[in-house]
Protein backbone atom coordinates (compact mmCIF):
# COMPACT_ATOMS: atom_id res chain seq x y z
CA UNK A 1 0.00 0.00 0.00
CA UNK A 2 1.03 3.61 -0.79
CA UNK A 3 -0.56 7.01 0.54
CA UNK A 4 0.92 10.55 -0.41
CA UNK A 5 1.93 11.92 3.08
CA UNK A 6 3.42 15.79 3.19
CA UNK A 7 4.16 14.88 -0.70
CA UNK A 8 5.93 12.19 0.34
CA UNK A 9 5.21 8.60 -0.76
CA UNK A 10 5.16 6.53 2.56
CA UNK A 11 5.48 2.50 1.31
CA UNK A 12 3.73 -0.09 4.01
CA UNK A 13 5.69 -3.69 3.07
CA UNK A 14 3.57 -5.42 5.81
CA UNK A 15 0.51 -4.88 7.38
CA UNK A 16 -1.10 -7.08 10.26
CA UNK A 17 -4.61 -5.78 11.41
CA UNK A 18 -5.98 -6.01 15.34
CA UNK A 19 -9.58 -5.47 15.72
CA UNK A 20 -10.53 -4.44 19.07
CA UNK A 21 -13.83 -4.24 19.55
CA UNK A 22 -16.36 -2.37 17.76
CA UNK A 23 -14.39 1.17 17.36
CA UNK A 24 -10.93 0.44 17.27
CA UNK A 25 -8.26 -1.62 14.78
CA UNK A 26 -4.79 -1.53 15.92
CA UNK A 27 -1.97 -1.76 12.54
CA UNK A 28 1.17 -2.83 12.83
CA UNK A 29 3.17 -1.44 9.66
CA UNK A 30 6.67 -2.30 8.22
CA UNK A 31 7.53 0.63 5.94
CA UNK A 32 11.05 1.42 4.23
CA UNK A 33 13.48 4.62 4.41
CA UNK A 34 14.52 6.17 1.17
CA UNK A 35 17.95 4.87 2.31
CA UNK A 36 15.94 0.73 2.67
CA UNK A 37 16.13 0.66 6.52
CA UNK A 38 13.09 -0.72 8.11
CA UNK A 39 10.91 0.91 10.99
CA UNK A 40 7.58 0.09 12.24
CA UNK A 41 4.17 2.10 12.95
CA UNK A 42 1.81 1.40 15.24
CA UNK A 43 -1.75 2.70 14.71
CA UNK A 44 -4.52 2.77 16.92
CA UNK A 45 -7.37 3.80 14.47
CA UNK A 46 -10.92 4.29 16.76
CA UNK A 47 -14.24 5.70 15.03
CA UNK A 48 -15.33 8.45 16.07
CA UNK A 49 -18.71 8.76 17.76
CA UNK A 50 -20.73 11.55 16.27
CA UNK A 51 -19.29 11.31 12.55
CA UNK A 52 -17.99 8.77 9.93
CA UNK A 53 -14.31 10.14 10.85
CA UNK A 54 -11.39 8.49 12.17
CA UNK A 55 -9.18 9.83 15.11
CA UNK A 56 -5.84 7.85 14.20
CA UNK A 57 -2.80 7.75 17.17
CA UNK A 58 1.08 6.45 15.64
CA UNK A 59 3.58 5.20 16.99
CA UNK A 60 7.29 4.93 15.40
CA UNK A 61 9.65 2.28 16.12
CA UNK A 62 12.80 1.79 14.84
CA UNK A 63 15.03 -1.26 14.66
CA UNK A 64 17.52 0.14 17.25
CA UNK A 65 14.60 -0.16 20.08
CA UNK A 66 12.94 -3.27 18.97
CA UNK A 67 14.39 -5.50 21.57
CA UNK A 68 13.84 -3.29 24.56
CA UNK A 69 10.18 -2.42 22.98
CA UNK A 70 9.22 -5.68 22.73
CA UNK A 71 11.10 -6.65 26.56
CA UNK A 72 9.14 -3.68 28.25
CA UNK A 73 5.86 -4.63 26.47
CA UNK A 74 6.24 -8.14 27.63
CA UNK A 75 7.34 -7.42 31.48
CA UNK A 76 4.17 -4.93 31.57
CA UNK A 77 1.56 -7.47 29.96
CA UNK A 78 3.33 -9.99 32.44
CA UNK A 79 3.03 -7.98 35.43
CA UNK A 80 -0.80 -7.19 35.07
CA UNK A 81 -1.44 -10.53 34.16
CA UNK A 82 0.17 -12.16 37.27
CA UNK A 83 0.59 -9.49 39.67
CA UNK A 84 -2.69 -7.73 39.41
CA UNK A 85 -5.02 -9.88 37.56
CA UNK A 86 -3.97 -13.28 38.30
CA UNK A 87 -7.42 -14.86 38.11
CA UNK A 88 -8.78 -13.33 35.03
CA UNK A 89 -8.77 -15.42 31.59
CA UNK A 90 -7.15 -13.19 28.85
CA UNK A 91 -7.87 -16.77 27.17
CA UNK A 92 -11.37 -16.19 27.09
CA UNK A 93 -10.67 -13.38 24.12
CA UNK A 94 -8.48 -15.16 22.24
CA UNK A 95 -11.30 -15.01 19.02
CA UNK A 96 -9.05 -12.88 16.25
CA UNK A 97 -11.67 -13.26 12.94
CA UNK A 98 -8.50 -12.43 10.55
CA UNK A 99 -9.61 -13.45 6.78
CA UNK A 100 -6.80 -13.34 5.15
CA UNK A 101 -3.07 -14.32 6.64
CA UNK A 102 -1.23 -11.91 4.42
CA UNK A 103 -2.45 -9.09 5.52
CA UNK A 104 -4.26 -8.30 2.35
CA UNK A 105 -7.68 -7.43 3.05
CA UNK A 106 -6.14 -5.48 6.54
CA UNK A 107 -4.16 -3.11 3.82
CA UNK A 108 -7.58 -2.10 2.25
CA UNK A 109 -9.42 -1.55 5.27
CA UNK A 110 -6.09 0.52 6.50
CA UNK A 111 -6.71 2.63 3.14
CA UNK A 112 -10.14 2.83 3.43
CA UNK A 113 -9.53 4.15 6.82
CA UNK A 114 -6.71 6.56 5.75
CA UNK A 115 -9.21 8.16 3.20
CA UNK A 116 -12.00 8.32 5.45
CA UNK A 117 -9.87 10.30 8.23
CA UNK A 118 -8.09 12.55 5.63
CA UNK A 119 -11.14 13.78 4.46
CA UNK A 120 -12.44 14.09 7.92
CA UNK A 121 -9.03 16.26 8.65
CA UNK A 122 -10.12 18.69 5.37
CA UNK A 123 -13.83 19.34 7.07
CA UNK A 124 -12.59 19.79 9.99
CA UNK A 125 -10.31 22.39 8.81
CA UNK A 126 -12.83 23.54 6.50
CA UNK A 127 -15.21 24.23 9.49
CA UNK A 128 -15.52 27.84 11.12
CA UNK A 129 -14.19 28.21 14.68
CA UNK A 130 -16.67 28.22 17.86
CA UNK A 131 -18.28 31.52 19.00
CA UNK A 132 -15.89 31.18 22.24
CA UNK A 133 -13.03 30.72 19.79
CA UNK A 134 -11.37 27.46 21.24
CA UNK A 135 -12.18 24.93 19.12
CA UNK A 136 -9.32 22.60 20.53
CA UNK A 137 -11.19 19.47 19.85
CA UNK A 138 -11.53 18.62 23.56
CA UNK A 139 -15.02 16.93 22.83
CA UNK A 140 -13.06 13.34 22.66
CA UNK A 141 -15.48 10.57 24.54
CA UNK A 142 -13.44 8.16 26.43
CA UNK A 143 -14.18 4.63 25.68
CA UNK A 144 -16.40 2.90 28.08
CA UNK A 145 -15.00 -0.77 28.92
Amino acid sequence: MAYENNENKIESIFTKRIRAGKRRTYFFDVRSTRGNDYYLTITESRKRFNDNGYDRHKIFLYKEDFNKFIKALGETVDYVKTELMPDFDFDAYNHDNVSSENGADSVSEHAQEDAEATNAELQEKEKPESPSGNNNGSSEEVDKW
